[in-house]
């Protein structure tokens, strides 16, 4: 099948609008390949999970001609089925294809399914993860597993200026129970005991599992009304202000990899407390980068975000050292890989035996 250029590719995974394209991993890539004169295309941009569901294949089948190779996102759960269907049809019109593994849930999902998990990897041109934790994890099923961290653009985020971490706290993350937002609050109301003058800011789309609703309650149930503050989900280039205006960062979640979020906390030099989960351990060294505390531990997270509060010399040296760290997932960075990796999958011979081009 002759097309009319290499350069091009097909993102398959889950963008549903009126979200941008930019605050999806791979979708920021997939506009970043574009700028590069990539030619792009992405499927499913449709809202609702069945719809996307069935428009995957039928995308990936009228648009045979106008792609040399894909990018699937492969999750635990039930997305998992949507890889395996969309892969599943890409080798029924040997396409090449590579694998990108996300989610702090899918070394636990490989091991409920040792058979359907390491069949599907096998299957690939190549497969990447974002974090040296997938890697530990997934390697076994796939000893050629590529590390290729998250990209974040730098020049989004202003060089951090050395302040105090002061009493404004943020969390942004969606509202789901994987991420347990409603620690925040109990942490917060731990915190205020000390410092009175403690202020959250919650940042996040709604997920629709009642999380949302059960972190507003524990406001309401804790007084903590007029200290809680839900702008609801903001577009990315606004991400880096808002950060600018806190002092301390929270992840609360209860299984993670390599949230951008926490990158971006980074980014603008903010001192981080997150819980000790998944990929978290990882990324972050506990004392040095940030923070680290167990799961669902509202005394263990107040404890250390009073600790910042206590100490300004320790969170202006964690927000520094953060800096530092983040500057290492620059797309200047990141991007090439991509490039190189892609380039690579394209040509026949990327393909492992009985791999993308068996049926």
């Amino acid at each position: 099948m002759r097309l009319t250029s290499p350069k091009s590719v097909l993102f398959v995974g889950a963008y549903p609008k009126p979200a941008p394209l930019e605050r999806f991993v791979s979708g920021d890539l997939a506009l970043r390949l574009q700028s590069l004169e990539w030619k792009v295309l992405v499927t499913s941009r449709r809202m609702g999970r069945v719809a996307r569901a069935l428009a995957m294949p039928l995308d990936i089948w009228r648009w045979r001609r106008r792609y040399a190779l894909a990018c699937v996102d492969v999750f635990s759960g039930p997305a998992f089925a949507w890889a395996e269907v969309a892969c599943a049809q890409l080798r029924r019109l040997r396409k090449p294809y590579v694998l990108t593994l996300h989610g702090g849930n899918l070394p636990a999902f490989s091991r409920l399914h040792p058979g359907r998990v390491p069949k599907l990897l096998a299957t690939a041109a190549a497969v990447t993860c974002p974090s040296a934790y997938l890697w530990t994890e997934m390697a076994p099923l796939r000893p050629d597993l590529l590390v290729l961290p998250n990209g974040l653009d730098l020049q989004r985020y202003a060089l951090p200026v050395p302040r105090p971490p002061g009493h404004n706290l943020i969390w942004v993350r969606a509202f789901h129970e994987l991420y347990n937002p409603a620690l925040a609050i109990e942490a917060l109301d731990r915190i205020r005991r000390d410092h009175p003058l403690a202020r959250l800011t919650m940042i996040g789309p709604d997920k629709g599992d009642g999380s949302l609703r059960r972190t507003r309650s524990a406001v309401q149930r804790l007084g903590l009304t007029g200290a809680v503050a839900f702008p609801g989900a903001i577009p990315k280039r606004d991400v880096a202000r808002h950060l600018a205006q806190a002092g301390v960062f929270l992840n609360t979640a209860n299984c993670d990899n390599t949230p951008v979020s926490v990158l971006e906390a980074l980014a603008c030099g903010l001192p981080v407390v997150s819980t000790r989960v998944g990929g978290v351990p990882y990324l972050l060294a506990h004392g040095r980068t940030a923070l680290l505390v167990p799961p669902g531990d509202a005394r263990a997270m107040a404890a250390a975000v009073g600790r910042l509060l206590a100490d300004p010399g320790l969170a202006a040296d964690l927000g520094a050292r953060g800096r530092q760290l983040a500057e290492s997932f620059d797309w200047s960075h990141i991007l090439p890989q991509w490039q190189e990796l892609l380039a690579v999958a394209i040509r026949p011979t990327a393909s492992p035996a009985g791999g993308a081009q068996a049926n």
